[in-house]
């Protein structure tokens, strides 16, 4: 497009052009989208209708379980319809919708994963008095809370985006509209943008991990004192399943977002965003176990 010519419209180039790749591609993560929302959807009634199910571990489970079906169904289908029937545009405005909505779960997912840091070292450090402190007010805060800082969040990153000027190349290199990709097409200055974006992402990315990090370290020197072989693997095994998620969900939003968009590769951006849009939400309710909580419900 000519300079000087407002953007009316984004067009997203996708993973791939091989008709055959497509199809492939649309049949994966069809059944990828499918056991998510499955598996999402299940965890949530599960947990509603258990009784025994009623503790804070398994509050934040619930509502992360929310968050990823939202964030989900937020990029997954957009993906899915530009696989299989071409429709990679989005008009200007239309386009602001899921972004911000991506970026928001996304925060909040940050931030669950960050509360059930918090919720493990009260249950492994301070046993005695964990009913006391995950209260089911305390649960209820920090849901908010989180709920709060990923609205927040999408605000300031969307409204920090759609404040530049689009009147270049309307081509998005991803699959669906991510916040640095439409970054890189603004025939304005991006710096001060660009500049927000990553002081944002890595004020709330390393202030939620360091969160994380030091509950941890915590809960391993409370682990390497148990003298029973069986609370140590009790306890061990509670961590085990929320690192991994934790190592999967921090691991590629560094990668993303806390790095000038120069740097950024496309083919590798795409083949990483692949995770968090489609990945992620897939891996993380899963298996987390709780054995150890206290009797106060927070559902």
């Amino acid at each position: 497009m000519e300079n000087g010519t407002e953007v009316s419209e984004f067009i997203l180039l996708g993973l791939t052009n091989d008709p055959a790749l497509q199809i492939t591609l649309f049949i994966i993560f069809t059944l990828i989208y499918l056991i998510t929302m499955i598996g999402n959807v299940g965890m949530i009634m599960v947990i509603l209708l258990d009784s025994h199910l009623h503790t804070p571990m398994y509050f934040f489970l619930t509502n992360l379980s929310l968050v990823d079906f939202c964030s989900s169904s937020t990029a997954t289908p957009k993906v899915m319809a530009g696989l299989l029937l071409g429709d990679k545009v989005m008009s200007y405005n239309a386009c602001a919708a899921p972004m911000f909505f991506f970026a928001a779960f996304a925060m909040m997912e940050c931030y669950f994963l960050t509360s059930m840091a918090y919720d493990r070292y009260t249950a492994v450090c301070k046993p005695l008095h964990y009913t006391t402190i995950m209260t089911k007010s305390a649960c209820t805060r920090l849901a908010i809370g989180c709920y709060v800082i990923g609205i927040l969040n999408a605000s300031v990153q969307t409204g920090d985006t759609f404040c530049l000027s689009f009147c270049m190349s309307n081509v998005v290199h991803r699959f669906f509209y991510d916040i640095p990709a439409v970054m890189t097409l603004t025939c304005s200055d991006k710096y001060p943008s660009d500049l927000v974006l990553m002081l944002v992402m890595s004020f709330n990315v390393i202030f939620a991990l360091l969160v994380i990090l030091i509950s941890y370290v915590f809960i391993f020197t409370t682990i390497l004192k148990m003298h029973s072989s069986e609370g140590y693997q009790k306890a061990l095994s509670t961590c085990a399943s929320h690192l991994v998620a934790v190592s999967i969900f921090y691991g590629t939003v560094i990668i993303m977002y806390i790095q000038p968009s120069s740097s950024h590769s496309l083919d590798s951006d795409k083949i990483i965003s692949v995770f968090y849009t489609v990945v992620i939400p897939h891996t993380e309710p899963p298996g987390l176990q709780s054995e150890e909580h206290g009797s106060e419900g927070c559902i």
